[in-house]
């Protein structure tokens, strides 16, 4: 450990994990003082059963309620400016956010305009959130965005395309009641996309230029879990396996919430915000190439990656250990059904110079342990075009 350094860490709201947890949202959102809450989830999870159960909850709490279902993958402006307006019209005083990172970021970014004002547009120009939202609650329902620990909201500006994460310790939810039982109905394509984000989240924290003691032991435990949970829970669902992939979820959230994300976040959220393509299998179809780049960076770290995955590196030199973790990594992917290449989800040759321009642009690119430029930037696209 660095003698010279001083680490600050900041903790993750108030967390319960457990089969069963997400039925006591009712008494958490009334023990904060809320009378009327804005439950936030998307168009998919309404036609199940899981709202539902927090809305039967609140009910039981003599909480008043109201539904807004309209989140879309990588929430626009529009839909956080629709919700907002909803939260007034209703005369709500807190937020419930249901899903995955896509209704947990519109419900941060609803409470930040409706406690600091604002459009989102002057968020995107620079404004900051300088004052507490509302009481929020976050319910995840996949096992990969770790945004019911984190002060990031990713909002997607649908003109421009391009995606910016807002960061504030004021966006943290309150609570985050952490349910596996909400995953066991989650699609195996889901498990795998959400479950291969988490992992990127782990293994950008740990490599971050922001990593500290603390945050890396939530990343290489994250990374444990998930390489010896994430393929059962894709094959069969069960829960024992999706408990697992929870908690690594949790855990790599609680790790880049103090870290940030680097450069394989800055690359798929330009790709999601050009073609749509969801943010787990961008940032999983690009993880084995950002590593790669980044090895000669941070190669003992990327050897105790691999170690995590399982990868024998006893007798390994320090960089092939390091490139045992980029295999690693691909060979999960692969067995879970990631698809290999950009191209295979649409990207095309005629999106390469837009995605690299905005990639730069993320603050991200700075903390990563090997300075990319554009060129190298378009290059790893390029390669990752297929």
């Amino acid at each position: 450990m660095d003698v010279s350094k001083t680490y600050t860490l900041n903790l993750a709201p108030r967390i319960v994990f457990g089969v069963g947890t997400a039925q006591q949202v009712g008494v958490e959102v009334r023990a904060l003082g809320v009378s009327h809450g804005l439950v936030v989830t998307d168009g998919g999870l309404v036609q199940t059963d899981v709202p539902g159960i927090v809305t039967a909850s609140l009910d039981a709490a003599g909480v008043k309620w109201t539904l807004f279902g309209e989140v879309e993958p990588n929430p626009s402006i529009l839909t956080v400016e629709k919700g907002l307006a909803l939260y007034h019209a209703q005369g709500c005083d807190g937020l419930i956010a249901v899903g995955g990172g896509s209704p947990m970021d519109a419900a941060k970014a609803i409470g930040f305009l409706a406690s600091n004002g604002g459009s989102m547009r002057d968020y995107f120009a620079g404004k900051k959130v300088e004052r507490p939202l509302p009481p929020l609650v976050a319910i995840p329902t996949t096992c990969g965005t770790g945004s019911e620990v984190t002060q990031f909201a990713v909002i997607t500006d649908t003109e421009t395309h391009f995606k910016l994460g807002i960061g504030s310790p004021f966006n943290l939810p309150k609570v985050a009641l952490v349910d596996p039982s909400l995953l066991v109905k989650l699609p195996s394509r889901m498990v795998a996309s959400t479950g291969m984000d988490a992992l990127c989240h782990a293994i950008e924290s740990y490599t971050s230029l922001l990593a500290q003691p603390v945050s890396d032991a939530f990343s290489l435990h994250a990374i444990q879990m998930i390489g010896r949970h994430l393929r059962t829970a894709v094959a069969n669902g069960n829960l024992t396996d999706l408990t697992g992939m929870a908690m690594a979820s949790l855990l790599a959230g609680m790790a880049f919430n103090n870290t940030r994300t680097t450069l394989d976040h800055a690359m798929s959220h330009a790709v999601t915000g050009h073609t749509g393509v969801p943010h787990g299998i961008a940032n999983a179809i690009l993880v084995p190439h950002t590593m790669e780049f980044n090895l000669i960076g941070s190669p003992e770290k990327h050897g105790d990656i691999a170690a995590a995955l399982g990868e024998d590196t006893d007798g390994l030199s320090v960089m092939d250990a390091a490139r045992a973790a980029v295999d690693a990594v691909q060979e999960l992917a692969d067995e879970v059904g990631i698809p290999h290449t950009l191209r295979e989800v649409g990207v095309t040759e005629a999106h390469l110079e837009a995605l690299a321009d905005d990639a730069m642009k993320s603050g991200g690119i700075v903390l990563n342990p090997r300075r990319p430029t554009r060129q190298d930037v378009l290059a790893l696209y390029k390669k990752a075009l297929g």
